[in-house]
């Protein structure tokens, strides 16, 4: 299959795994935000940093590397399946001995026994992360999507059959659980691949010395990612750590649907054509607008409804997490840029780069944090938003310097898309206030504001002949 067919492929089925999945999530999501309170929430989000300590760990920068090698064997395979496994046992260890810190440092005693059970999943997933890593290295999403929508499912049953039987915040942990199970057992069945009895420490060496750096990119940027979460369960209440939580998740969700169909093929594509610079800007740029195209007035549209949205899907409890949702889909429109950005150094081999402006950036953000911090939680989320427009210019500096695509190209490629948007959340907005002052029910709001404000943006994209508007029609039409 060529490589762009292989791409298209890609492209449908991780498109039909995201949309399917993030809309069974989301109406759990929604059942579950109804049954439970913002504070039992708030618990599982101050375990966020942990879960991505492990994650970080378990899908290492060695997966990565057995990606970006050309021809991989059994033996390359097999002995980063063992490293994996033996360091989830590890961290599930020391994660377990350090719990009851844990519990002090947020002043939540029923913390310890949930970091114990929750954790547990390291373990369960690094037995798969290798056979996901094959998969993702043949583009074989179609099987992905066979694996992660069943196994979500199952996730939704157990966690919402608990919460109606009054578990609370431990109808979270074993819904979690249940979903990593059930994801191992069916990768271990679709993939048919199985370790060898074998450990070679010269394939070791070789996927270190690319993945470590990886990895500690990984951690620094799950400590930073994390810092929001862990400064505000510190100093505020378990139920502002719920709204923060789901404010964030919220706003994630649009940006993980659209950006997440691509992003789990840019990175293989990405490496197929790593050698040829000026096919990798040409396809690198496409990308980013298309995604942009989307991401952009999907953010701006919900931020301008976040009250009726979250009224509508949650109830009056979950109202005060809408500042915070409003706040953040600011900082959210560039987060798929700076995720290909990065891609780009991963590609060209260049972890140590890609290691070096993580560690620049999260040096930025600790002075944001201390200056931000100063003026409470909304001081904190503005300085999201601030911090998100310092590392756009971060990330792209090795960028320019490898495809010659500068901070400067990129803005102007995107800055009439985010404009565009920006004039059509305008229009949204004044909608959306004559129809709150007319008491239309909120549904009503969400879906005439959407289609206009939706209508509005495409119409001027077509008058404006918007680039990013041409490319997402020549993708469609080549798929049909």
């Amino acid at each position: 299959m060529s490589l762009k067919k292989k791409a298209l492929a890609g492209v449908f089925w991780s498109a039909l795994e995201q949309f399917g999945n993030q809309i069974i999530g989301f109406v759990i999501s929604i059942v579950l935000a109804r049954l439970l309170l913002p504070e039992e929430f708030g618990l599982i989000a101050m375990l966020a940093i942990f879960m991505g300590l492990g994650g970080a760990l378990i899908n290492s920068g060695l997966t990565q590397s057995l990606i970006r090698t050309e021809n991989p064997n059994d033996e390359d395979f097999s002995t980063v399946f063992y490293f994996n496994l033996l360091g989830s046992v590890v961290i599930y260890g020391l994660v377990s001995l350090l719990a009851p810190f844990i519990a002090d440092f947020y002043n939540q005693p029923q913390l310890t026994l949930i970091v114990r059970v929750y954790c547990i999943v390291f373990i369960i997933n690094a037995f798969a992360a290798v056979q996901t890593t094959r998969l993702s290295k043949k583009m074989d999403f179609r099987t992905q999507m066979l694996v992660s929508t069943p196994s979500l499912v199952i996730s939704g049953f157990v966690g919402i059959g608990l919460a109606l039987y009054g578990f609370g915040v431990w109808s979270l942990v074993w819904s979690r659980i249940a979903q990593a199970i059930a994801s191992t057992v069916q990768l271990w069945y679709w993939s048919k691949w199985r370790p060898l009895w074998l450990f070679s420490s010269e394939k070791f060496t070789e996927h270190f010395n690319f993945g470590f750096k990886l990895t500690l990119s990984g951690i620094l940027d799950t400590v930073f990612v994390n810092a929001y979460t862990i400064i505000i369960g510190k100093f505020f209440a378990p139920a502002q750590v719920g709204f923060y939580s789901k404010a964030d998740g919220l706003q994630m969700l649009p940006v993980r649907v659209i950006s997440g169909i691509v992003s789990k093929i840019t990175y293989p594509l990405f490496s197929e054509i790593q050698n040829d610079d000026i096919r990798l800007k040409s396809v690198y740029k496409r990308i980013m607008q298309m995604v942009i195209f989307l991401v952009a007035p999907t953010l701006i549209f919900i931020a301008v409804l976040g009250e009726p949205i979250f009224r509508f899907l949650y109830t009056e409890k979950w109202l005060p997490a809408v500042p915070y949702f409003q706040i953040l889909c600011a900082a959210g429109i560039l987060y798929p840029i700076h995720a290909y950005n990065l891609q780009i150094l991963n590609v060209k081999g260049r972890s140590d780069l890609f290691l070096k402006l993580e560690v620049a950036k999260k040096i930025v953000l600790l002075i944001v944090l201390a200056v931000s911090f100063q003026f409470g939680i909304y001081g904190l989320l503005f300085g999201s938003v601030i911090f998100s427009m310092m590392a756009f210019g971060i990330n792209t500096h090795y960028t320019g310097k490898f495809i010659n695509y500068t901070a400067w190209h990129q803005t102007k490629d995107l800055l009439p898309t985010i404009l565009l948007a920006l004039f059509s959340g305008l229009i949204v907005y004044g909608l959306d206030s004559m129809l709150d002052g007319l008491k239309f029910h909120d549904f009503v709001r969400i879906s005439i504001c959407g289609l206009v404000g939706g209508g509005v943006y495409l119409l001027f994209s077509i008058l404006l002949q918007l680039e990013s508007l041409v490319e997402l029609k020549t993708l469609i039409k080549r798929k049909s």
